[in-house]
Formats: structure tokens, sequence, C-alpha cells
């Protein structure tokens, strides 16, 4: 919360109904009024009261409100400006979680694939660098720039097999979990009908958050455990692809985010929606937000009042492994630096600052056309000198280098 203050924003947060453990869903067995909070109702229910401690306490109506939230909090977002459009003028919208049925169903999916501990195809949390060193190899220049950033996963078929066991490559793979390597990049589908995208080429190296236990991870596992069928001994052996109809059915706590219609009425009205999605996350598929994206416009929503930005290198909200441009003062990012980082140090303005250039966009009606991505020598070490500045651009267009004598310089790449 700290870091909305130095914007000159009055500020307000929630536990969404609940006190747990990042990780930890136990809570939601038989509470399906926490459930509910979770969902929708606790995050609307504090903006009403923040809103009005604020009025009242400065005597003066509220001009502007805005929301900043990723992964699940980017889920709280969508699903609040959906059902009560009035809350915010403009959100902030990072990885969001907002396909709650599919994602959570298509997590113990993904930990299946890597499973049982012991088993040919089992891939060991170990060998996840030299996968992603291997990807980053066949992939990176893809892009026209070999920089070590994949920037066009979706050119790249990687070919799993350079990984095979040889006389040259000692750590290596074998058959099996080179397969398994294939179906974790690969949709999920059930009898050629889409369910959800793989993980993107390029995430390897954040797979051990979701992949490396001896059974899939709990956001997957307690999510059916505890909300879905209420039953916290169901074991994850028991999976089949038929629990995501059913998860469809019944979204306890009304927590998934798919309503596109209501969603573009937002957009119509004036509402504003500036998305972005690391394309290195190793933990909600970059792939979920091009289809929310697409599915809106597909629904009357136009490039005017939403706009993503997928974001080269970055993992799961923050962070990155391969010194890419990667920090926008999105939604937590200012708190993983640093917990007195304000903005962008040295570049506190709309063309570097994602939430600044939301407010621009809403007051000023001024459209984001790119958002200037910073690294720095430490990636997270903002006093370690600046080491990487790239444009990120608003999808489909990505960023061209035009400048290859100044590759580390925004000024020389073009969004197109």
């Amino acid at each position: 919360m700290g870091a909305g203050l130095g914007y000159g924003f009055a500020v307000a947060s929630t536990d969404l109904g609940h006190n747990s453990s990042q990780f930890d869903i136990t809570w939601a067995l038989g509470q399906a009024e926490k459930q509910f909070d979770f969902g929708f109702r606790a995050t609307h229910g504090t903006t009403v009261i923040a809103k009005k401690l604020v009025e009242t306490f400065y005597a003066s109506k509220i001009k502007y409100s805005y929301y900043s939230g990723c992964s699940t909090g980017g889920r709280q977002g969508l699903k609040d400006v959906q059902l009560y459009p009035d809350d915010f003028d403009g959100v902030l919208i990072g990885a969001p979680a907002w396909w709650t049925t599919h994602l959570q169903t298509w997590t113990i999916k993904a930990g299946i694939y890597n499973l049982p501990q012991g088993a040919a195809n089992h891939i060991d949390a170990s060998l996840y660098p030299q996968i992603a060193a291997d990807v980053v190899s066949q992939c990176d220049s893809l892009d026209g720039v070999t920089d070590g950033i994949i920037s066009a996963p979706h050119e790249c078929d990687v070919d799993a097999d350079r990984l095979l066991c040889n006389a040259a490559n000692a750590t290596c793979l074998k058959p099996e979990q080179a397969q398994t390597v294939r179906e974790l990049h690969a949709d999920y589908t059930i009898d050629g009908r889409f369910l959800f995208p793989g993980l993107e080429v390029g995430s390897e190296n954040e797979w051990n958050v979701l992949i490396s236990g001896s059974e899939p991870a709990s956001l997957g596992l307690q999510y059916i455990q505890n909300m879905l069928l209420d039953d916290p001994d169901w074991p994850w052996q028991n999976y089949t692809d038929s629990l995501v109809s059913f998860a469809d059915e019944k979204d306890p706590g009304n927590i998934t985010a798919d309503d596109f219609a209501a969603m573009s009425h937002y957009l119509a009205d004036g509402g504003k929606v500036l998305m972005y999605h690391g394309m290195s996350d190793g933990l909600i598929p970059t792939g979920s937000s091009k289809y929310f994206y697409e599915s809106v416009i597909r629904y009357g929503g136009t490039s005017d009042s939403i706009r993503l930005f997928l974001i080269p290198g970055l993992h799961h909200c923050r962070g990155t492994s391969v010194d890419a441009p990667w920090y926008i003062a999105g939604a937590n990012q200012a708190g993983f630096v640093g917990t007195s980082v304000f903005s962008v140090p040295g570049f506190a303005d709309p063309k570097h600052d994602a939430l600044m250039a939301l407010m621009q966009w809403v007051e000023d009606n001024t459209v984001v056309d790119s958002i200037v991505a910073t690294t720095w020598t430490n990636s997270t070490d903002t006093t370690s000198g600046v080491l990487r500045q790239r444009p990120i651009c608003p999808y489909p267009e990505r960023a061209i280098l035009k400048n290859p004598e100044a590759i580390n310089s925004a000024d020389a790449w073009v969004c197109a």
C-alpha cells in the first residue's frame, strides 16, 4: 500500500475476508461466505467504505479512483469492474488469475504431467535452468535480436529432443522427460476443445513454483479440495478432465471474472483497463491474458479503452532471470525492490510508470501507446545503475530494434 502514497493517493487494501499464507486455501473449506468475500464482496465492500472514509476526512468528493493489482489481485480488479463499474475510473491489472475454474484445474493437470516423483517422465527442478538455457538458445534470435531475451515465443517451435542424453550432453533429459516439456508448453485441450493455454516458451526458470513438489501445487490441489469438492482428503490421483466442466458449473465464490459483456460495458462507459503480463510467467500462462483481451474485443471492447502489454522476460508479476527490462511500477513491483521506492526511480513519469500512464489515459484521454520498462545492473537494486530500458508495446505489437548500436536504450526500439 505504501507505494501509492507517493502519487498523492489515499490507499486502501483488504485481506479478502480471511487470514492465510500465500499458497494456503484451507481457509475456504466449508466457508461459503468467505469464498464470496474472496470472490468479489471484500474488494467492493472495502472500496465503498474507503471512499466514505476518505471523503469524510477530507470533506471533499473524490475526483478519480484507481485500482492496482497483480495475480489474484488482477482478478479482483477485473471482477470488481464487471460487477460494480462505478467503483474505479481505471484499473491497472497484472497477470490476472481471472479464469479461476480453468486456471486451477490446469494447475493440477500441469503438476500431473511431471508426476509421480521417481517416474521416467519426472523432471527434477534442478534441470529447469538447463532447459531454460536451451530454450533461449533456440528461440532468442527469432525476434531479430540475440540478447538473451525471448520476445517472440509464439514464433518458436521448441525442439525438446535437443535436450536428450547423448555423449556431448551431460545434463540431459530422457525421452519421457522431453515429452513432459512438450506437454507443459502445450495448450490444455479436451477432444480438440481449448481449455487453457500452456506455459509460455521462456517461462522455464519459474517452473519450480508449480511443478517441483511430490503433488500438484496447492493453488490447484487445495482449490479442488477446499472449494470445489469440499473434500480435504481428495487425492490428486483422482483428477479427471470432467472436473473443468464441474468447476464451470459451480464456480465456488463466484470468483471467475469472465463476464466479457459487462467488461465491454465498463469500457463503453469510459472505464480504462491497462493490462500487462510477463512473457516468462511460470505461474499463470501469458496466453490467458491474450485470451481475455481478445474475448473483450469480440464483445465490443476497443483498444481505445483496454490495452494489453506483454513484457518479455518478466516472471509472475515481478522479477526476471535474463536481465530483461521488467519494471514498470506495476502492482506490487515497488515493494519487491524496496519499501521506500516510489514510481520508477529517476523516471517518475507516464512514459515509464504504468500507473501514471493509466492516470493520464483516464484524466487526459492520452492513449497508452507504449511503456518503457527498466532493469538495473542488479535487477532488484534500483541504486545499482540502469542496465537496460526497452519500450513495451500494446498487443499484438512488439518492440523492433532500429539501432543495433544502442540496444540497451529505449530510443533504439519502436513498436510495430
